[in-house]
């Protein structure tokens, strides 16, 4: 099956898709198989599944909020134009329904796909295990040519179905999760060249497919020079779908259940707020309290907890949606206003938060995925891990913050060496100053035990970097200086 020229991207989605659907080993078993398929709300999963479906002509289903009766029916209507076989009673439940699928549907390999499956989990608990049960020995599966998977956006749920003891897990064949666009992919969806602006609109809606044309009605930034305007018309505009998708993708999510709690607490972290004491300080309450919250919020795939590189027993919490940050950093505190259309008072007074809170700590965040991405042409080797870190510096009592950390991987007894280290600036020229300030870094590292005997000293610059900077650079290979230009233009 060709990929159909309306999906952009999503090329190894796709060809899982294909490999899950004309598995040799199951044709041969002749038994059915399961696969699963998961990804946040706006992220193109239905569209890759109807277009697989209809190459294959197979069944989609796409379940509703409904009871356990209006959903059988309306399973078994599906059903019954697929196979154009007349159902003469309607099903009892789950048992008869997922039975008589299987049972109905021999011979050639067939994909059926019931997408939004948490809907149908919700009124009915039974249904994972009623399907291990059916794909198992005995079960009406095991003579079938069924290519089953389940799809849903509720990510609590969807990742639970696999996890711990639950019924399906080691039954599932596929196990896709359908993630936004990498920011290079995401420019190009946009149809932007300019890196700066690609940065600019990347911090605001991410790599979310539907966010370029349902939610934005395809209006697309000119220039830098549109882009307050852009930002005015667009997300701040209560007459546009964005302009409510923030609040509307943590109320989908049935695992919350106190929406303001939530609410604070991801204030926290897109204020900078992002250790577990900072989110207790900022919403006033004591950190054990905030443990459960902050596992919600990593279970719905909204916020990433990532450890500290060089202090494994410290952590920080990373909002995952960028529309999310800027929610909560832009919109939430004057949502009156926004509300009566007052979108130009409030972007003219918000503009420069939007650039330290969101914009500043965005560039880190693509900046570390692009030395995962690149690292093997930046340094000695590919890292085997990168993110971000403290390094205590007694003699002045502080710590220096590292933006950009790359690891090399662990080899048994030897000093872990450390490949990279990184600092990021989005409005500020970067001088010869802050290359100093990872030298030092580098130095109490080796003093710990690390190995810095190939430690790059890494810069990635907004707004571009010094003459001095750029002549020191000219001449030490230990220093490498990464423009916004760069960060786009390398390979995929």
């Amino acid at each position: 099956m060709n990929k159909p020229p309306q999906i952009f991207g999503r090329a190894r989605e796709w060809q899982g898709l294909v490999s899950f659907a004309d598995s040799p080993l199951a044709v041969t078993q002749n038994a059915a198989s399961l696969g699963v398929v998961s990804g946040r709300r706006r992220q193109g999963k239905s569209f890759l599944l109807q277009a697989v479906v209809e190459q294959s002509d197979g069944l989609y289903f796409a379940a509703t909020e409904a009871t356990e009766a209006e959903s059988l029916r309306l399973f078994s209507e599906a059903l019954a134009r697929h196979t154009q076989q007349f159902i003469a009673e309607p099903f009892r439940d789950w048992n008869d329904a997922i039975a008589h699928m299987f049972r109905s549907l021999k011979g050639r390999p067939t994909v059926v796909v019931i997408d939004e499956f948490p809907f149908l989990t919700k009124a009915s608990p039974a249904l994972p295990s009623i399907i291990q049960r059916e794909l198992g020995p005995g079960g009406s599966g095991r003579s079938s040519s069924v290519r089953l998977v389940l799809c849903g956006s509720a990510m609590s749920v969807m990742g639970g179905l696999l996890s711990g003891q639950a019924p399906l897990r080691g039954r599932s064949s596929l196990e896709l999760v359908v993630q936004p666009f990498r920011y290079r992919e995401a420019a190009q969806f946009w149809g932007i060249t300019d890196p700066r602006l690609a940065v600019l609109v990347h911090a605001v809606t991410g790599g979310t497919p539907a966010y370029r044309y349902e939610f934005t009605r395809g209006d697309v930034p000119a220039s830098t020079e549109d882009f307050d305007a852009w930002v005015i018309r667009t997300v701040l505009n209560p007459q546009t779908p964005l302009f409510r998708e923030a609040r509307y993708l943590l109320a989908e999510e049935a695992a919350i259940r106190d929406p303001a709690l939530y609410h604070s607490v991801l204030a926290a972290i897109a204020s900078g707020n992002n250790t577990n004491g900072g989110i207790a300080g900022f919403i006033g309450r004591k950190s054990d309290q905030i443990t459960h919250p902050l596992n919600v919020l990593e279970d719905c795939a909204l916020i990433a907890r990532e450890p500290d590189l060089f202090r494994p027993g410290r952590s920080r919490y990373r909002i995952v949606e960028p529309l999310i940050t800027f929610y909560e950093a832009i919109m939430r505190k004057r949502w009156a206003e926004l509300e009566i259309h007052r979108a130009e008072r409030v972007w003219a007074s918000t503009r420069q938060t939007f650039l330290t809170q969101v914009v500043g700590p965005h560039f880190e965040s693509l900046s570390r995925a692009f030395t995962l991405e690149s690292g093997d042409d930046l340094f000695t080797e590919q890292p085997s891990e990168v993110g971000s870190a403290t390094v205590n510096d007694p003699a002045n009592r502080s710590q220096i913050e590292i933006d950009v950390v790359a690891l090399a991987a662990p080899e048994g007894n030897r000093a872990r060496r450390v490949l990279s280290l990184g600092e990021t600036k989005w409005g500020e020229v970067i001088g010869r100053h802050h290359v100093a300030r990872l030298a030092t870094a580098r130095d109490l590292l080796q003093a710990r035990g690390f190995d810095t005997s190939e430690t790059v000293l890494t810069v990635y610059g907004g707004a571009g970097f010094t003459d001095e900077l750029k002549a020191a650079a000219a001449n030490d290979n230990s220093i490498l200086l990464v423009d916004v230009e760069r960060l786009y233009s390398a390979a995929t």
